[in-house]
């Protein structure tokens, strides 16, 4: 297995990319990421052993989504049974990925009270609105910058990890030593890809928004559910196709599975 160093216009072309696959099926890619984020949310509804359980099944249901991009692509079909498909092989290094991504965004997250004395990690950890409103005026500047710095790494790590693991049989040091050095060698790519996302899901939403409150002022709350919508319907699942189709430039297409 090699990863190839691509040239920083790459990443433009994995969000356009993405796009072209979602083209190709949109409503079965619309209603598979629906789908993965209704088994996220319904987990998380358990206290405590619910966050657990969702971390353990997001890489594999991130692979399923991958594979159904690249189902897609190649003109085969793809169904819910898809998004499932990514626990088909080496599970227990899928399940051991996203626990130990829990712990590690927990650690990051620990490492801001240098900044803030724990007001971040107590208000990210907030069971109710009434102790997150007992922190809402905090001033959480400097702890959010040193979690964005120290998550860089973890997300370089973590980013690649689970198709590595699940469509190259990596095990789990191996799946998030090549997943760091893919990125760590693809940083202009990856920076031209963090712009582009950027653009498509916060600017460009928020610029429709704002169109649509001048033109529609008395539709505000309408206005706001034709762009969420959007995202959720559009905007979510070319992204999720991106991710694949970074994958395919850098690793290439795994025929293993």
């Amino acid at each position: 297995m090699r990863a190839v160093n691509l040239p920083a216009r790459a990443g433009w072309q994995w969000v356009s990319g993405g796009f072209a696959i979602y083209r190709r099926n949109p409503p079965v890619l619309s209603i598979l990421v629906i789908s993965y984020w209704f088994v996220v949310v319904f987990l998380n509804l358990f206290p405590f052993i619910g966050a657990l359980a969702a971390s353990a099944v997001i890489p594999g249901l991130s692979v399923g989504l991958m594979q159904a991009a690249r189902n897609i692509e190649r003109g085969q079909s793809a169904s819910i049974q898809t998004l499932f498909s990514g626990f088909r092989d080496n599970v227990r290094t899928l399940i051991a990925l996203g626990v130990l991504y829990l712990v590690a965004t927990l650690a990051v997250l620990g490492l801001s009270t240098i900044a803030d004395g724990g007001d971040l990690l107590r208000y990210m950890l907030a069971s109710s609105r009434a102790e997150r409103a007992l922190l809402e005026e905090a001033d959480f500047t400097l702890s959010a910058m040193v979690v964005a710095i120290f998550m860089v790494p973890v997300l370089m790590a973590w980013w690649f990890a689970p198709v590595l693991a699940a469509w190259h049989r990596q095990p789990l040091g191996k799946a998030l030593f090549f997943s760091f050095v893919a990125c760590a060698m693809n940083w202009r790519p990856f920076l031209v890809y963090a712009v582009g996302l950027m653009l498509v899901a916060v600017v460009l939403p928020g610029l429709v928004l704002g169109l649509l409150l001048i033109a529609l002022p008395a539709l505000q709350g309408f206005a706001t559910l034709v762009v969420m919508v959007t995202m959720g319907l559009v905007v979510a699942p070319t992204v999720f196709a991106s991710f694949y189709v970074g994958y395919r430039d850098i690793f290439g297409i795994s025929e293993i599975v």
